[in-house]
């Protein structure tokens, strides 16, 4: 037994004595020591050696090794009340570090849903839009673009392309589904189908190039126009415009079918009037972002006499 602490011999009597030793010390490096060994002990053997050496040389026995092999934390000087200290500080650490990480943990999280929601059943009717584009210009003008066959399946792939664009919007809407991706892409994918349409139909010679220009001219200036005044607000759709679409989809659908007869008469008076809704809806999205734009600047302007007051 040579070499064993005075405090691990002594049994419980032994055990008493130290804490009352432990307690009568002053000395700053003893009050440190526990605490410090303890939050440390993984730093290596000097610390806890360190720790051991005071307990054991107020009892006249020399420092050895504790039953679990290391040094200084054999004797009953580690039960000290202040190691609860160092414990309550471990843990403000910990929950410290929990304060930093949970912010980052929920942006993680939160991107990772976003670029999830990339991936919903609206965008991907957007993209199937997208990819009808070339399918349809490819359909239309295959085999000199007068084969009724493949003109009825260019019609399908048309008439595929507009039934989407009524349903995307309004599941991207109705179940929270409204992303960056969709509000570039959506107004992308609609003008590109109908101005694939309207280009092959003016090229075969089906329809004058005039309306052509009024319909896109339209339909790009307005774009334009939105962008140029979503600084004061934006414009929302009105009945009119969404009248308009419709109609220039079926006007449009029914100038890719091979139609003869009464049917290609009926076919001119739809494009007249969805020609007409264009202008008249167009002047109207005109109207509303001059007014919008006035709106805005006085808004703009009250705002700052009123800070400045």
């Amino acid at each position: 037994m040579t070499g064993v602490p005075a405090s691990a011999a002594g049994g419980a009597s032994g055990a008493r004595r130290a804490a009352a030793g432990a307690a009568a010390t002053t000395s700053p490096a003893s009050e440190k020591a526990p605490g410090a060994g303890t939050a440390r002990s993984a730093e290596g053997p000097a610390s806890g050696a360190g720790h051991a050496a005071a307990p054991d040389a107020r009892h006249g026995g020399a420092a050895g090794p504790g039953p679990g092999g290391a040094p200084g934390h054999g004797g009953p000087a580690d039960a000290v009340p202040r190691v609860g200290e160092a414990v309550l500080g471990e843990d403000a650490d910990v929950d410290a570090q929990g304060e930093e990480k949970t912010p980052r943990g929920k942006k993680i999280a939160a991107a990772a849903v976003n670029e999830a929601s990339v991936w919903n059943i609206a965008n991907l009717l957007t993209m199937l839009r997208l990819v009808l584009v070339p399918a349809f210009v490819a359909l239309m003008l295959a085999d000199g673009g007068y084969d009724p066959a493949w003109r009825a399946f260019a019609w399908a792939a048309f008439a595929i392309a507009m039934i989407t664009d009524l349903f995307d919007g309004h599941l991207a809407r109705t179940y929270n589904l409204v992303t960056d991706f969709g509000k570039i892409a959506d107004p992308i994918a609609d003008k590109a189908i109908m101005g694939a349409a309207l280009i092959c139909l003016s090229a075969l010679g089906d329809l004058p190039w005039w309306v052509t220009g009024v319909i896109l001219g339209r339909e790009l200036g307005i774009t334009l126009l939105r962008f140029l005044v979503i600084r004061y607000g934006v414009i929302p759709a009105s009945r009119g415009g969404k009248l308009k679409t419709l109609t220039q989809g079926v006007a449009v659908g029914m100038y890719v079918l091979a139609l003869t007869g009464w049917l290609a008469t009926l076919r001119w008076w739809v494009m007249a009037a969805a020609v007409v809704l264009t202008v008249v809806t167009g002047l109207d999205y005109v109207k509303q972002a001059i007014v919008l734009r006035r709106q805005g600047i006085a808004e703009r302007k009250a705002a700052l006499e009123e800070k400045e007051a």
